[in-house]
């Protein structure tokens, strides 16, 4: 191998490492809880009514201030994700709507992916070992096992579920 790709490489991978580092610290600081091996590999937004659980990697994820947001372990997002716990009252004393909120928690289950640019609206739920495919915007809660996509989000598809509890039983986490 050339020496000055050798060297290339190396650099590469420290500020890499130096990213991740810096993102992870950053997202600690004002996370409401997060377990072991967080990684946020990409600028991120949390607030401190996020709570993560073991083994959570983020690509670029925005969670705006609102409801509680819980998040189990082992999760994947992919870029440009955003899960809203909150909107306008649209029923309120003005049109099209007043100054006050909606507040609803969002629950994000353990071994859940969600792939680039999925929206997670207020009040959901996304069950244990679901897949949100990229683009897709969650407005309703998505079962255990499923694979999710579209807008509005439906379910079109389900994991091999013996394969899946078997992985988990082995406990073969990325």
């Amino acid at each position: 191998m050339n020496i000055f790709k050798f060297i290339r490489h190396h650099y590469r991978v420290y500020q890499k490492n130096r990213r991740i580092n810096y993102h992870t610290q950053q997202a600690k600081k004002v996370l409401g809880g997060y377990g072991e091996d967080l990684k946020v590999n990409f600028k991120c937004v949390f607030n401190e009514n996020v709570f993560l659980g073991t083994n959570c990697h983020f690509n670029g994820i925005e969670i705006p201030k609102g409801g509680i947001v819980k998040i189990g372990d082992n999760f994947h997002s992919g870029k440009s994700c955003m899960i809203l716990s909150k909107y306008h009252n649209y029923e309120g004393t003005r049109i099209p709507y007043d100054n006050t909120y909606i507040i609803k928690d969002v629950t994000i289950e353990d071994n859940v992916w969600l792939g680039n640019n999925v929206i997670v609206l207020a009040g959901v739920t996304i069950g244990e070992g679901a897949i949100i495919q990229a683009g897709a915007v969650v407005v309703s809660d998505i079962p255990s096992c499923a694979i999710a996509g579209g807008n509005p989000a439906k379910v079109f598809k389900e994991r091999d579920k013996e394969h899946y509890f078997k992985l988990k039983k082995e406990g073969r986490f990325h």
